[in-house]
């Protein structure tokens, strides 16, 4: 008789199912929803989120030197030919861009590609609505009403101080 008929047979364990789990898994079952209320109650702890309130930056001596300009350049009132100022209104757009964007050639668009390249660099100005700030200038008498050199003058006010 050789060893290997002396070895007793091998025990299988007894068919285990999914239920019940072992000793361990019932106090990780019992941890899990204690640490998850522990968490919701210390939350209220924590900080909460603040917006941060954006407040306008200074401008800087170049923006502020071309906002007196604007202010002084006298506006085309009461149905004064309005191409001279628009002319002007160009010219200082052109420096500040040529001061702000040296390497853009800006200088050199004109008509809608000017003012698509003013609206990218400043959408809120709205720029691209006042074509006549491009073929004003080109009309024999360009004249606007009032309403019109406000808005324009406004618009060019907001893409001075925002432009990007």
């Amino acid at each position: 008789m050789s060893s290997l008929d002396q070895l007793q047979p091998l025990i299988t364990p007894p068919a285990q199912g999914f239920w019940p789990p072992a000793p361990g898994w019932w106090l990780l079952l019992v941890l899990i929803p204690l640490l998850a209320c522990g968490l919701w109650y210390l939350r209220r702890f924590l900080p909460a989120k603040r917006p941060v309130a954006r407040a306008e930056q200074p401008l800087d001596p170049v923006r502020l030197a071309a906002l007196a300009e604007l202010a002084q350049l006298p506006k085309p009132y009461d149905g004064a030919p309005a191409g001279a100022w628009l002319q002007q209104l160009n010219g200082l757009l052109k420096r500040l861009c040529r001061n702000h964007y040296p390497y853009s050639q800006s200088h050199t668009l004109n008509g809608r590609q000017w003012l698509a390249f003013l609206d990218n660099r400043c959408p809120a100005a709205g720029l691209t609505r006042w074509m006549v700030l491009v073929e004003g200038a080109y009309k024999p008498e360009c004249k606007l009403d009032d309403k019109a050199i406000a808005g324009l003058s406004q618009a060019i006010d907001t893409w001075i101080r925002k432009h990007v």
